[in-house]
C-alpha cells in the first residue's frame, strides 16, 4: 500500500526525492503520513482538495482487498 501511495505522489510533484511516506499502524486502521516539499503541497492537495481526495479514494479501494481501513494525511 505504501508503495502505491508513494508512486502516485511522486508522479505529481516537482521534487520526488523529497517525498517521504510514514506508516503509522493502529489497532483497526493504518495511517499513511505523506510529507512533500512546501512548494509541492498545492500540487498534491489540488484545487478544493480534489487530488488529495482522489489519492485517498484509490488507497481505500486498494485496502478493501485486505479488509483494512487506511487514512492518508498530507503534511508539508
Amino acid at each position: 500500500m505504501q508503495q502505491l501511495i508513494e508512486y502516485l505522489v511522486k508522479e505529481l510533484v516537482d521534487e520526488p526525492e523529497q517525498v517521504v511516506i510514514t506508516e503509522v499502524p493502529q489497532e483497526d486502521a493504518t495511517t499513511y503520513e505523506v510529507r512533500v516539499a512546501p512548494n509541492d503541497l498545492g500540487k498534491v492537495i489540488g484545487k478544493q482538495g480534489r487530488i488529495a481526495n482522489a489519492l485517498r479514494t484509490v488507497a481505500k479501494a486498494a485496502a478493501m482487498k485486505h479488509k483494512r481501513k487506511i487514512y492518508v494525511e498530507i503534511i508539508a
